[in-house]
């Protein structure tokens, strides 16, 4: 028997674990066992999903919407989802350029799929979602990461993308505001950015899943809206996960032109069929539904980073970029590298974080998988005790290292 036919696929080789996943999880192991561990790793908002949204998806239990739908979405969804886009973002979508998908990381990697060949280069602004890179990879395409500077917002120059496109660049993903870093693009830099994307032909992503959770008067804005040419080249990708408390509902969406949106909508037909159909009715009420609830969530999510950007910056060593999107902080922790903990160095990001939960029973996410060697993530989408004491203890801890 050749026991090479017995192996798992190749493709496997080339991605790792989610690393906000892993401490996520190593930390509920940690409570599990009755150790008490505050964690800073979960990317999901810490509210209940909104009663209305929920009532929506009793009814649609209680009237048997149980069934398979379309494989892309029940039109009624899709509608919904062009009139938010219409409404909040200016832009004009039908339902045919729309695919609902089981989350917007699905929505990703149906475009990845539906768009990349082998070799195809995809330019990732970094710090970036640490799915971006690996998504790209599983299809046989070749991540180019873009680093931009804490110093300047983790704003994108737009020369220094032009400087990263080659013959082989197909895409560009834009996440804003950013998982993990909190920024958000200025108009001006869409504007620019929009140029050059049309300038070289190029795709874009847009990730737009943080565009409600803003602060201090920012306001989102699409890429997409910066004219046709770059709209017929933009595949906006978003969903209800955080923006309505519906991380475990599943429920994402992507819009673009409608050749690529049938293209998804086959592709999802093969792998995995419709979302689930009674979430696809409390997705509805969602989008157009009464929306005090969000408003209600991102002013506590204000007043959170309030404090824990002021906390974490009082800590030696710590250095804490002020986000204007999302729910995490993305604090420079690179003045610790070098100092010691019971003899041993730290070097790295994940050593400052294995430091921190072994110490003090602090979960965070070093900075290397998003890009950022030198940085950890932080979410604040957590109660506001949890932040005090959290912070507390990594402030005892920096005092343990010598």
């Amino acid at each position: 028997m050749n026991a090479n036919k017995l192996e798992l696929a190749k493709r496997l080789s080339v991605i790792k674990p989610s690393a906000t996943l892993e401490i996520t999880a190593t930390a509920k192991a940690m409570r599990a066992k009755g150790i008490d561990v505050i964690g800073f790793g979960a990317g999901e908002p810490d509210f209940d999903t909104p009663e209305n949204i929920k009532q929506a998806a009793v009814q649609a239990l209680n009237n048997g919407f149980t069934k398979y739908t379309v494989a892309s979405g029940t039109d009624e969804l899709k509608q919904a989802v062009a009139e938010k886009l219409r409404r909040e973002n200016g832009l004009a979508y039908e339902p045919g350029d729309i695919v609902i998908s089981c989350g917007a990381k699905h929505s990703l990697y149906n475009i990845m799929c539906a768009l990349l060949n082998e070799g195809d280069e995809v330019i990732i602004p970094a710090p970036f979602w640490v799915s971006y890179p690996d998504q790209v990879l599983l299809v046989g395409g070749v991540p180019v990461p873009l680093e931009t500077d804490e110093r300047h917002g983790f704003d994108l120059d737009p020369e220094a993308l032009r400087a990263k496109i080659t013959p082989r660049t197909k895409m560009l993903i834009l996440n804003s505001p950013c998982n993990p870093s909190g920024a958000g693009y200025p108009p001006r830099t869409l504007e620019a950015i929009a140029k050059i994307a049309v300038e070289e032909d190029i795709w874009v992503v847009s990730d737009e899943i943080y565009e409600h959770i803003v602060y201090d008067g920012f306001k989102h804005v699409s890429i997409a809206s910066f004219g046709p040419e770059i709209r017929s080249r933009t595949i906006l990708v978003n969903g209800v996960s955080k923006t309505y408390s519906m991380t475990g509902w599943r429920i994402g969406y992507a819009a673009g032109p409608r050749h690529v949106a049938k293209a998804m909508g086959m592709l999802q037909g093969q792998v995995t069929s419709n979302p689930t159909s009674f979430a696809q009715s409390a997705a509805v009420e969602a989008l157009r539904g009464p929306q005090d609830a969000v408003r209600t969530m991102v002013a506590e999510f204000a007043k959170r980073r309030d404090v824990i950007v002021s906390s974490l910056n009082e800590i030696p060593g710590f250095r804490c970029f002020n986000p204007v999107g999302a729910f995490y902080v993305f604090p420079n922790c690179s003045e610790l590298f070098g100092r010691s903990w019971n003899g041993k160095k730290l070097t790295t990001s994940l050593e400052v974080s294995a430091f921190l939960l072994e110490a003090v029973k602090v979960a965070v996410v070093p900075g290397a998988p998003f890009g950022a060697e030198g940085f950890l993530r932080l979410s604040y989408a957590t109660s506001m005790k949890n932040i005090v004491e959290g912070v507390k203890r990594i402030r005892q801890a920096v005092t343990m290292l010598q």
